[in-house]
């Protein structure tokens, strides 16, 4: 039986106070849309049509585009007339037996939620919804139901007509599973003789109950979690990130504490993530790899048994198997450590690759070059690779030793073996094995230390004299 999702993604979302769309705002790596479209797929939809709506649904519409491709397909809804317009919107679209109509803002529906939907579809129910209980059920439409327990209708709190009615504590999620022929029967019913004037999906609920044809299926409280300001945003995230973090540490993933890990991230079992790291934006770790406290890894790449230290930054790099990286290292786009290479403290790179056993472990600059295996960084150099108008490349050969305080004055190539003495500038080409050294001649001057100190001493207590004489 053919089955398509419709998801309502066409809200204004003004409470974000936000230029951006509502549901393109991001929670733990993705926009809020992705999550529900991405539930729909894993649950066997093959088609998902998502309707959008007001002066920012272009760019709603080219998102979808780029990360579903043709599984997701956008419908506007010109005039926001309420859900149960939106969802004819949706339908007029949909060329299947049976139907999904989600919320665009629900980051939490998860798969499981609807293929319980489903299959109590399958039972000979025209239309099923998850309902959740909730101790304090406010801002939520009430389940109505008869002294049997049989559903008659969904209300919405603006239109409850009792106390009775306002402290049921069965609420409505807002997700439904449908057959096509009785929902389209039913959204065609729809009137907006309500509190708000607007079509409401939810009387598509009592409009199929009282023809015996409803069923609610009760899930868990955080799917009905929907995301209308920037304080729910916050609050599904972090159910979002304890989640994920349950979700690895099951696939044999150490996560501590405090760790914020993003969807989309890869980890392999015996990954250890510590308190305070925040893994975002699609980064892999491989088997063994150590993300210390405080880490920030951004778009990378970490290969087997890679130690990265407390408080390194990462950001679209890559670090092969069993390097090393801080604490306190920095590691800009472009950059590459080759399996055991090390970076160490305060210690920059940006568009540089290190060869294997490479090191670097002290207060060094190096952007836009290349380091040989086995190559050594000093403490204190500076790839000066940017002159005011171009960026150029610096090479270091394998085996080469660059001692401390140097600046290679790119473009510069230090062949392979060379020696680059402590705090020479270097501005042309050292060839392979030879020293490089510049330096002023040292003179030392007998005695002078003293009278110098004397001198300095004068002057400091001329000037405190002349101080309190104002």
């Amino acid at each position: 039986m053919s089955i398509t999702a419709i998801v309502l993604a066409a809200g204004r979302g003004s409470r974000m106070k936000s230029e951006l769309p509502k549901v393109l705002h991001r929670a733990a790596g993705r926009p809020l849309v992705e999550y529900p479209i991405r539930a729909a797929l894993a649950a066997g939809v093959t088609r998902v049509v998502v309707v959008t709506g007001g002066p920012e649904r272009e760019r709603l519409d080219a998102h979808l585009r780029a990360v579903f491709g043709v599984a997701v397909h956008c419908v506007e809804q010109a005039t926001p007339r309420g859900t149960g317009d939106a969802a004819r919107v949706g339908l007029a679209a949909v060329d299947a037996d049976e139907v999904l109509v989600l919320c665009g803002d629900t980051p939490l529906l998860r798969e499981e939620e609807l293929r319980q939907l489903r299959a109590a579809l399958e039972q000979g129910r025209s239309l099923a919804f998850l309902s959740a209980r909730l101790d304090s059920p406010q801002g939520y439409g009430r389940v109505l139901r008869d002294a049997e327990g049989a559903v008659l209708g969904v209300r919405e709190e603006r239109d409850l007509k009792t106390d009775a009615e306002r402290q049921l504590r069965e609420v409505n999620a807002g997700v439904y599973a449908a057959r096509v022929p009785e929902l389209r029967a039913a959204l065609a019913q729809l009137r907006d003789d309500n509190a708000q004037g607007e079509l409401y999906l939810t009387d598509v609920v009592a409009w199929l109950a009282a023809r015996g044809a409803v069923v609610a299926v009760e899930g868990p409280a955080e799917a009905l979690l929907g995301v209308n300001d920037r304080a729910q945003l916050v609050a599904a995230e972090a159910a979002l990130y304890r989640r994920i973090a349950a979700r690895h540490a099951a696939a044999g993933v150490t996560v501590r504490a405090g760790a914020l890990i993003d969807d989309d991230v890869t980890l392999e079992p015996d990954v250890e993530v510590e308190s305070g790291a925040c893994l975002r934006a699609g980064s892999v770790a491989r088997r063994g790899a150590r993300i210390g406290v405080g880490a920030v890894l951004t778009r990378c790449q970490l290969g087997e048994r890679v130690t990265v230290l407390p408080y390194s930054v990462l950001t679209d790099s890559v670090v092969e198997a069993e390097a090393q990286v801080g604490p306190f290292s920095h590691l800009r786009p472009g950059s590459v450590l080759g399996e055991r290479a090390h970076v160490g403290n305060f210690v920059e790179t940006k568009q540089t690759r290190l060869g294997a056993g490479a090191k670097a472990n002290h207060l060094a600059y190096l952007g836009d070059g290349e380091v040989g295996p086995g190559a050594n960084i000093g403490a204190g150099t500076i790839f000066c690779n940017y002159d005011g108008f171009q960026k150029h490349r610096t090479v270091i050969g394998a085996g080469a030793f660059i001692g401390s305080d140097t600046q290679l004055v790119a473009p510069v190539t230090v062949g392979e073996g060379a020696y680059v003495a402590t705090g020479t500038t270097v501005t042309k080409d050292v060839p392979a094995d030879a020293l490089a050294l510049s330096r002023v001649k040292q003179e030392n001057k007998p005695g002078y230390a003293s009278r110098l100190r004397a001198r300095m001493r004068a002057a400091a207590e001329r000037a405190k004299a002349e101080r309190a004489g104002r």
